[in-house]
């Protein structure tokens, strides 16, 4: 998790929660263009680094609803990548789901492949 580990708390709370919705779904985008059995490696790093702003992200909420939806999302994602297969219809659904907790995000639910 090389690539985020200088950032802190104080630094991802500067971010509004949109920006960091859309950031975190910038590691599932990436983990969606790498489902090939070759990609394994690289998808199981987007993973990582997704679950790490998750973490960031729910440490700076204090709203119970919107806690328990990282938490239950973040279970998902964290299951993905303890089975390290290729799963593209379970990373879409979730991917969805990420950008679907809040207004600014969801405007890019469109924009997914079908």
């Amino acid at each position: 998790m090389s690539n985020h580990a200088d950032l802190t708390p104080e630094r991802w709370s500067r971010f509004s929660l949109d920006q960091q919705i859309l950031m975190i779904g910038n590691e599932m985008n990436r983990a969606m263009k790498l489902m090939g059995e070759v990609d394994q490696e690289r998808r199981q790093a987007c993973y990582e680094r997704a679950l790490q702003l998750v973490d960031l992200t729910l440490a700076l909420q204090h709203g119970p609803s919107l806690r328990r939806e990282l938490r239950i999302w973040r279970g998902v994602i964290a299951d993905l990548y303890a089975r390290g297969a290729s799963e593209p219809a379970t990373h879409r659904t979730a991917f969805k789901l990420l950008l679907q907790l809040t207004p600014v995000a969801s405007l890019q639910v469109a924009y997914l492949d079908p």
